[in-house]
């Protein structure tokens, strides 16, 4: 099997540059290719050149926005540039959400997935939305993608607090953004239903793996293999709600919870009269509307045996 590692130098405050070529002695793998990304979006170039030259695994040094440009790396157009490739991850960053959802829990742990661990095929979601700029884009998802509050929490989420703990800047963007958030009015529409439901939302948020924002239960249960995603409805709540409940709605218990709804679906499509910001896998991308969409089984993830 041929590697190639993708770097993201500056995840978690350049830890990961700093701490890169410790691991890559450790892995001990022979003909590994390391490529290091300069700039963002660059991750998703990296493996897409990877794969067409005949790298049969890409390993995911950095975050979740590392791992989320990989997936889409995989990608041209739509088709998957190499259906036998898998990918594989070294978390290094502030949030770790997608290792969570793949019991992964570290760098050492990660080094033994990939020393004794096995491919496992998952699914990957496909976003349609609109970007800053007013066109319409296309991005892959292995994780998580959510619009409302959590759009414009992840447009701040990397702040002082992140080169110390995902979960305390995302805390902190949490707070700062509440205090002049304004619930939104969306209309969802699931697996192709002619007539959607509006919600008056603090968020939603769309999953084929469990976590975001450093470690919230916001999808509890998603399975990245179930061929379905998750969707977790949160509707607005006042200030005194969300600092009494947050560690309900932090728990793999959110469902108790009297203001969330949740539905299993194949494809989602949202809109809003007024701008509602999105974020995939803690990237601030754009707004509604959005149009996502799975495709089971896309990619192949190595896990524990």
């Amino acid at each position: 099997m041929t590697t190639c590692a993708v770097i993201n130098p500056a995840s978690a405050g350049g830890r990961a540059g700093r701490v890169w070529p410790a691991i890559e002695r450790r892995l001990g793998l022979q003909g590994l290719e390391v490529r290091i990304t300069r700039e963002p979006g660059e991750a998703a170039e990296l493996t897409r050149f990877a794969l067409k030259e005949g790298f049969d695994r890409i390993l995911a040094v950095g975050g979740d926005g590392t791992v989320n440009e990989v997936v889409n790396g995989f990608f041209q157009q739509d088709v998957p540039v190499n259906p036998a490739a898998s990918l594989a991850l070294v978390p290094i960053g502030t949030g770790g959400d997608f290792k969570r959802s793949l019991n992964i829990g570290g760098v050492d742990q990660a080094i033994e997935v990939l020393r004794h661990g096995h491919p496992r095929p998952v699914d990957v979601g496909r976003l349609r939305y609109r970007d800053y700029q007013g066109q319409i884009r296309t991005r892959f998802f292995i994780n998580v993608v959510s619009f409302g509050m959590g759009g414009e929490v992840a447009a701040r989420a990397k702040n002082f607090l992140s080169s110390v703990s995902g979960k305390a800047a995302f805390f902190w963007a949490t707070g700062e953004v509440f205090l002049r958030y304004t619930p939104k009015i969306v209309e969802l529409r699931l697996d192709g239903e002619p007539a959607g439901t509006r919600h008056r939302i603090l968020n939603i948020a769309i999953g084929n793996g469990r976590f975001h924002g450093g470690g919230m239960h916001v999808c509890p249960r998603a399975r990245l293999d179930d061929g379905l995603l998750e969707v977790t409805v949160i509707e607005a709540l006042g200030m005194y709600e969300l600092a009494r409940d947050i560690k309900v709605l932090y728990s793999d218990n959110l469902y108790v919870h009297p203001k969330t709804r949740h539905f299993h679906a194949k494809s989602i499509a949202a809109d809003a009269q007024s701008p509602v910001s999105i974020e995939v896998d803690g990237e601030p991308l754009g707004t509604l509307p959005v149009e996502v969409s799975l495709i089971p089984k896309a990619i192949s993830v190595w896990a524990s045996s």
